[in-house]
């Protein structure tokens, strides 16, 4: 069974990206312990997407894009599909260099153009290590980028005085005002990404081909629910970790709405051994994801246009924007969190096709989604759409 571990692994650094810390140090720094259960929920429908990913990818031995990439009868079609999904791949990219960026000048001093390119190009360097050596040595480098980043962010819990109360009081489903709805969407968004939900069925694909019907398959579909269960468990603590921290430490403390702040905040708090613990934390994450979005597109132009561009013109396709962003000075934080907002509006284009191939007996075979697997399916992609649609109408009327 151990040989079948580690693509969920892989596609849970998504759920340990910049983003996520970005959203949930705000939601924490801002609300308190308000949005504990919109990080709970979160994860537990991260769980059955990646699943359902995951077993696409086993049982037809193809992608999700390459999937679509079939299906479309039209090529306009396909090419607006891809240009939804571009785009989310690169909103993905922005949270990754920026909060890359970030860590390299909270322990380097580096200017945030250098960091966010260095960044960049050791995301190009451990794709090519996948490309050249193969799965197995990529996911164990991942694997070992997710243990600092766990380290790194939940480290300050050993001196922070979290409140059990009200932790737990916040797994009671409220929202306070319109920005703790957009913080709900961020911190979605950098949850149930779009780009993990393509990526695990393409790495299931790369780790297993297509596996027939048979006790093979069922083993491989066993071990695949204890592989995403372990990752999202690992992401799931430590985000909700990353909330309770600035719930405890940073509400009221000026600044703590950027990451800067919030690491300035946590020295002064907690002394410079944990800033600077977190901060590698954040290095880790932003090096880690970073590659592991590049991966996701690439797969999303070749699966949906069949067409594979060398891997730095790959690259440069989506890391571009966030350089320009840093260049020019946009606000990081910032940026970095309505980049996940961004990222909540691409999942149902990611989450409904998902559903809906799950459930077709002629392709999943004795695989197929049951009902009650299918009615929670049903019921995630209806509420991230909803939240996302209270978000717009929120937004439209300037509340």
């Amino acid at each position: 069974m151990g040989g079948a571990l580690g693509p969920a692994m892989v596609a849970g650094v998504a759920y340990l990206d910049p983003g996520n810390v970005a959203s949930n140090a705000s939601a924490g720094a801002a609300y308190g312990y308000l949005l504990v259960w919109v990080v709970v929920l979160a994860n537990v429908m991260a769980w059955l997407v990646q699943y359902l990913s995951a077993k696409l990818g086993i049982v037809t031995g193809r992608s999700l894009p390459a999937l679509l990439g079939e299906r479309f009868r039209s090529r306009g079609a396909r090419y607006a599909y891809w240009i939804q999904a571009e785009l989310v791949a690169m909103a993905t990219d922005i949270a990754e260099v920026i909060g890359g960026a970030i860590a390299l000048n909270l322990l380097f001093g580096l200017p945030l153009p250098l960091g966010g390119a260095i960044t960049g190009v050791v995301s190009i360097v451990l794709l090519a290590l996948h490309s050249r050596r193969g799965p197995g040595i990529f996911e164990r480098v991942v694997i070992g980028m997710v243990t600092i980043i766990a380290i790194g962010f939940c480290a300050g819990l050993l001196v922070a005085p979290v409140d059990p109360g009200a932790a737990i009081g916040g797994l009671v489903p409220r929202f306070a005002d319109a920005g703790s709805v957009l913080l709900a969407a961020s911190i979605l968004g950098a949850t149930v990404m779009p780009h993990a939900i393509y990526a695990h069925s393409a790495l299931t694909r790369d780790r297993f081909g297509r596996v027939d019907e048979g006790p093979e398959r069922r083993r491989i579909l066993r071990a695949t629910r204890i592989d995403v269960t372990i990752a999202l468990a690992i992401a799931g603590s430590v985000n909700l970790g990353i909330l309770l921290l600035a719930a405890a430490t940073l509400p009221g403390v000026a600044g703590t709405d950027t990451l800067e702040g919030a690491h300035a905040a946590l020295a002064a708090a907690l002394g410079g051994g944990i800033a600077t613990l977190f901060a590698v934390g954040l290095l880790a994450s932003g090096l880690a994801s970073a590659s592991v979005g590049a991966y996701a597109g690439a797969e999303i132009m070749s699966g949906l246009l069949r067409v594979r561009l060398p891997l730095i013109v790959r690259r440069l396709v989506t890391l571009v924007p966030a350089l320009v962003l840093l260049a020019v000075g946009a606000p990081p934080t910032f940026a970095l969190v309505l980049s996940q907002v961004v990222l909540s509006f691409g999942i149902p284009f990611a989450l409904v096709p998902l559903v809906r191939l799950t459930t077709r007996r002629e392709l999943m075979g004795d695989a197929v989604n049951g009902r009650v697997t299918t009615a929670l399916a049903v019921v995630a992609a209806v509420l991230l759409i909803g939240l996302n649609a209270t978000l717009l109408v929120l937004v439209a009327t300037g509340a």
